[in-house]
């Protein structure tokens, strides 16, 4: 049983003015405790920049705190949904002639997604890109809709065994929304070349009919890459026409147990070069002799996405999204901080692609740049590895 605990606010130890407020009902997993272990040298590594004049006024006195989802209160999360609905109620600043299925600025995000997603993954833009995709999103929940907080994650260890009855997916109104109804044609999300051979349904697959996206109204997709089953289909081939449904989602204790938290530490603490912390994270080559042989990209991807969420154009139409792009730059994040020196700026070089990418040869990382168009301003591609300064000081923030 989930209970819902009085939340235990501290500071962090050796880190100024950083509140730390865990909720007592999850220990520490193996990743937080080495979280807590590296403040250190994100300490040290903050002393240097700030005696080089390279901090852009970003300080550890000053950094915004994005939180694990069940470490916030009831009233904060409610918050944060309500602002999302929020952006759902207003209007799209995309071109409604290109995107005529955007019906508000939450679709805005899903457009740029759906029409970008290729550059998203390769192997320049996965981890940098996203950060920014999130920061912008985040940046709209704030300034748009009055959110207060920041973009939660989701430690995907604390709801691995029964993420049905999570507070991030029961269904309650201080949660993200609840399972989909039972599709029976719904059998999961095949995963080729892997043993098993697919992330086998947990039950779901139909229309969410609990919690604060119940009512929600899914618009841009399906395209050709969807997971899901007996969709309507879109008016237009690339799936940018308005095509009215609910969300859908299978909430998937076999998705989630392929990001477990031994598996996170392993990831940061067993690679101390990018490429194998890239390959790795995706699960490339596939994993033998395990019963979750997904990589925790995917794993964190399908632990409840169907519609729009499991395609891998529309993901950002499921709020769900934002928790594990989130929840992946927490992990990059405290990767990069054990040698901030040698990692902050390392860029994969793609080797073994995420399917069906192709490998993207790296040009002179400093020529790169990262155009969001109607999202928000193209920046540099290095400035979206620092999350403590970066983007001219609008990248402040830790992990907690």
């Amino acid at each position: 049983m989930w209970a819902s605990a009085l939340l235990l606010p501290s500071l962090l130890a050796g880190a100024q003015g950083i509140e730390v407020i865990r909720n007592p009902y999850y220990p520490l997993d193996v990743v937080d405790k080495l979280e807590e272990a590296t403040m250190p040298k994100v300490e040290e590594y903050m002393v240097k920049k700030i005696a080089a004049n390279a901090n852009n006024n970003c300080t550890l006195d000053n950094v915004a705190v994005r939180r694990e989802w069940s470490d916030m209160s009831e009233e904060l999360r409610q918050e944060y949904t309500a602002s999302i609905k929020c952006l759902m109620k207003l209007p799209p600043k995309s071109d409604p002639e290109r995107f005529p299925g955007a019906l508000s600025r939450y679709d805005d995000f899903v457009a740029y997604h759906m029409t970008h997603a290729m550059q998203l993954h390769d192997n320049q833009h996965l981890f940098g890109a996203h950060k920014y995709f999130v920061y912008l999103f985040e940046k709209a929940l704030r300034e748009e809709c009055g959110y207060t907080g920041y973009q939660p994650y989701m430690n995907y260890d604390r709801y691995s065994e029964d993420p049905i009855n999570s507070p991030l997916l029961n269904g309650n109104a201080s949660s993200l929304g609840g399972n989909g109804v039972l599709e029976p044609s719904y059998k999961g999300v095949p995963q080729y070349g892997r043993t098993p051979n697919i992330i086998a349904s947990g039950g779901g697959g139909g229309c969410v009919t609990e919690g604060p996206f119940s009512d929600m109204v899914v618009s841009l997709g399906p395209t050709s890459m969807s997971t899901g089953t007996n969709l309507p289909k879109n008016p237009r081939a690339d799936g940018t026409g308005s095509n009215p449904r609910c969300l859908r989602r299978d909430v998937n204790r076999n998705a989630a147990m392929g990001a477990k938290a031994d598996r996170a530490f392993n990831l940061i603490n067993n690679n101390d070069n990018m490429d194998g912390f890239y390959n790795e994270l995706l699960g490339t080559p596939a994993p033998k002799n395990d019963p979750y042989p997904w990589g925790i990209h995917t794993a964190g991807h399908y632990i409840a996405a169907v519609d729009p969420g499991g395609d891998p154009m529309t993901s950002p139409g499921d709020p769900i999204f934002y928790f594990h792009h989130t929840a992946l730059d927490r992990l990059w994040w405290i990767w990069q901080m054990q040698d901030a020196e040698a990692r902050l700026n390392v860029i994969p070089s793609g080797s073994m692609p995420m399917p069906p990418m192709k490998q993207r040869r790296i040009p002179v990382p400093e020529d790169v740049m990262v155009d969001m168009e109607w999202l928000g301003p193209p920046i540099k591609l290095l400035e979206t590895h620092d999350q403590l300064g970066g983007n001219e000081g609008a990248f402040c923030y830790v992990y907690v």
